[in-house]
């Protein structure tokens, strides 16, 4: 385990192999991040996957939200938004529904889902698939596409493909630096 711990990267869709990435996998990745911690068992991680067409209506969606929220249009990021949306197998959706009684901070509810999200991206990483994590400045705008349920929120979207490369390098800062010890 430690070793895909140290191997999962951030893989953009620039870096997908355009292989396809079957429906056995997909349900391998959501079966992976609902194993996730989550305090009073509210279990608040929703995935909202877009594929085919719908993939593309996201694409033409967040290339209009980019064009009408940012201040100084760049024709090339506005590409750039939908080349990702184009070369990703499958874009997630990542949501969080929040405990309607309130039971625990809210928090704990997103962390929740941060770690069923790094489930998911730990068993991509062993499938032999890439993926990332985004949070673009208009996501607020996204229950403009699709209806959110109540309590419900979007916290970013996490693009999938398959990888056939060599896994980009990354070292870690010194853990020794980054922990007090209280004996």
């Amino acid at each position: 385990m430690k070793t895909i711990i140290a191997n999962r990267r951030s893989i953009f869709p620039i870096q997908f192999s355009g292989k396809e990435v079957t429906d056995s996998q997909l349900y391998n990745l959501f079966e992976a991040a609902n194993w996730a911690p989550t305090h009073r068992r509210t279990e608040p991680w929703r995935f909202k996957v877009f594929r085919g067409e719908k993939k593309t209506d996201l694409g033409r969606f967040l290339v209009d939200a980019y064009k009408k929220t940012t201040p100084k249009f760049s024709k090339r990021k506005s590409q750039a938004i939908a080349d990702k949306i184009k070369l990703s197998a499958a874009v997630v959706l990542i949501c969080m529904k929040r405990d309607e009684k309130e039971s625990v901070p809210e928090w704990e509810e997103i962390a929740a889902t941060a770690m069923a999200v790094q489930n998911l991206w730990l068993t991509a990483t062993e499938m032999g698939l890439g993926g990332y994590w985004s949070t673009p400045a208009y996501l607020d705008k996204i229950d403009q596409l699709i209806t959110l349920k109540n309590h419900e929120k979007c916290l970013g979207l996490f693009y999938i493909g398959a990888f056939e490369g060599p896994m980009p390098a990354r070292e870690p800062g010194d853990w020794r630096k980054k922990v007090q010890w209280y004996d």
